[in-house]
This record gives structure tokens, C-alpha cells and sequence, in this order.
């Protein structure tokens, strides 16, 4: 049995993370062993292990935030879910290990028969732009979204999203080789990010007043973002994939009266009911196991290539997640 651990924080988190062994755990009364499936490799998850997120747990400490296990034993007094189904597992667990231990009473079913890793990465990027989508602006069929990191996870279920809903999408991206899978995800506008965007976006929209803006990197590419929203529009700011806080302009705020706001999938759930998050992940499930909403994966890994893995992960010059598998 392997898991991924670290013991400080630094630059460089692939000289920070390893593979290490473990014995089988002994199973307590209501725990049940699982064997890992499936598990991404998210920014925010490079970021803990640099020590630039807004949580960060106690050293040493075990790395990865979600994923997919199936039940391999029942500890006394556990009996469901049963041997051989796959759950979710549970946040900040240490999916990047072969085997977990885990509270039966907290598992959540998935269905078997599902593509593992498209259900590996349920648990952040697909709600994150759901409600990127529908807690700041009221938008109703037709109206225009605009992002950048728009390649990223949560950019690419966004644009599948906010198609399924009857919302238009402009897409920023970095690299011209990343528009053309975009638009086969069903993206309307794709742009490379630079001089002059506020007018090239006008002129591939007709001119449309653009109400939400979804910021993932900060610096003065957010700056760029806000210059293309119409005047009292909405920019949402959830990553900072730059390193550089928000460049927004007085004018910006006072002459168009942009409002800034930030997004934090953690604090949702600290807030949310459970009936809220239920039917979230409800819908979300569904189109995931019917095919509907998917992920590009650039590469999987074992967890003893962890190294490798989270360098991967961390350069950026991809198109897809990296996942760690057993």
C-alpha cells in the first residue's frame, strides 16, 4: 500500500511529495477499507502542498482532495455500502494513496457501471461552475458569459454548463492550440488573452452586453476580463492562477460600477443545506454518468509516479486533468 505524503512546504511540490508505504490498517467499529479508483490532481491541491491556499493542513501531511474508491472490507458493525461498490470519497481524505480508511455512515454510493475517472473529479470543478453559473447574476437564455483559464477544469465544465442552460460563452485562453477542442465542447467565442480584448470580444459578440465575468487568474488578465463587461456587470474572482491579486481600475468601479465578488467552493458548503448540496450533486451525478458532462484528461498516473504527476500538474501546458490512480 502507497500513499502520497509530504513533510514541508516549498516552490517545487514535486521535490515535496513522495510515495511511501504502509501496512493494511487495522478497521474500527463502522470504518470499511477502500481501495482508490480515481483521484485528480486540482491547482488548489498544488497550492496546499506550496502553501498558498487558504487552508492548509498540519505537517506531515497526506495529499489529494477527492476522487473515487471502491469498498474492499467492512471493519465491525460496517456492512454497507457493500464490497465492490464504488463511492465518493470523503474531502481531504488523502485520495492520492492506494487504499483509505473511511466512516461507512459518510460514504456516498456511485454507480458502478460509470466511467471512474469522469466521476474522480465530481466534487469540486463541477459544482464550482455550476454555481459560477447561477449564485451572482440572473442569467436567462441568451445572455453572455465571459472567462479566462477557460481550458482549466472548471472553464471546461462551465462552457458545457452554460450551453445546457441556454447561456452563451466567451472563452479566454492562452494558447491558440487550446480553442479548438474548446469549441467541440461547445464553447461560442474563443480568444487568446492580450492587447486589445475588450474590442475583439465586442466585435465577435455583435456588441453584447456581457453581465458575468469569471476571473481564475488575477493580475492585470482579470483587468482585461473587466474592461469586456457591460456597464453595473458582475466579475467573480475564484482562482489566482497568475500569483498576482486583482488589477481593477478606479474607472472600472466607479464609471461602469463593476461589482468584484469571490468564490469559494468551502465556504458554499460550510453555508449551504444539506438539501442544497444534495441536489446539486444530484443533477450533476446524472449528466455525468449519462455522458453529458465531461472532462478532458490529459494523463493518469500510478501513485508511486506521484512525483512525475504533480509536475504535471503543476507546469500548466496541458489540455486536461491529470489523475492519480492506484
Amino acid at each position: 500500500m502507497l500513499r502520497a505524503q509530504y513533510q514541508q512546504r516549498g516552490p517545487e511540490p514535486q521535490d515535496l511529495i513522495e510515495a511511501v508505504d504502509f501496512d493494511t490498517p487495522e478497521l474500527k467499529q463502522g470504518e470499511v477499507l477502500l481501495e482508490l479508483l480515481a483521484a485528480p490532481i486540482n491547482p488548489s491541491d498544488v497550492l496546499t502542498i506550496t502553501g498558498g491556499y487558504g487552508i492548509l493542513p498540519p505537517l506531515p501531511a497526506f495529499a489529494g482532495n477527492e476522487g473515487v474508491g471502491r469498498v474492499v472490507a467492512h471493519g465491525p458493525g460496517a456492512s454497507s455500502p457493500a464490497i465492490g461498490q464504488t463511492v465518493l470519497l470523503p474531502i481531504g481524505i488523502g485520495t492520492w494513496s492506494t487504499h483509505m480508511v473511511a466512516e461507512a455512515s459518510k460514504l456516498v454510493a456511485l454507480p458502478n457501471d460509470a466511467d471512474p475517472l469522469q466521476l474522480s473529479m465530481i466534487t469540486i470543478n463541477p459544482p464550482t461552475a455550476a454555481l459560477l453559473l447561477s449564485e451572482f447574476v440572473d442569467l436567462q437564455p441568451g445572455d453572455w458569459v465571459i472567462q479566462n483559464a477557460a481550458n482549466s477544469g472548471v472553464g471546461n465544465y462551465l462552457v458545457q454548463l452554460a450551453k445546457m442552460r441556454g447561456f452563451k460563452t466567451v472563452n479566454i485562453l492562452r494558447r491558440e492550440s487550446l480553442i479548438e477542442p474548446l469549441k467541440a465542447a461547445g464553447a461560442d467565442v474563443v480568444l487568446v488573452d492580450g492587447d486589445k480584448l475588450a474590442k475583439r470580444v465586442a466585435e465577435a459578440t455583435g456588441g453584447a452586453k456581457i453581465k458575468l465575468g469569471i476571473d481564475a487568474v488575477g493580475g492585470p488578465a482579470c483587468a482585461r476580463l473587466g474592461e469586456c463587461l457591460a456597464a453595473e456587470g458582475t466579475l467573480v474572482n475564484y482562482g489566482m492562477m497568475s500569483g498576482e491579486p486583482c488589477h481593477l481600475s478606479a474607472g472600472m468601479l466607479v464609471f461602469k460600477d463593476v461589482t468584484v465578488r469571490g468564490f469559494w467552493l468551502a465556504k458554499w458548503f460550510q453555508q449551504a443545506s444539506r438539501g442544497a448540496q444534495q441536489k446539486l450533486f444530484g443533477e450533476l451525478t446524472g449528466l455525468i454518468v449519462a455522458g453529458k458532462l465531461r472532462a478532458p484528461v490529459h494523463q493518469t498516473y500510478s501513485v508511486k509516479d506521484i512525483k512525475q504527476a504533480v509536475a504535471v500538474a503543476a507546469q500548466g501546458e496541458r489540455n486536461g486533468k491529470v489523475i492519480v490512480t492506484p
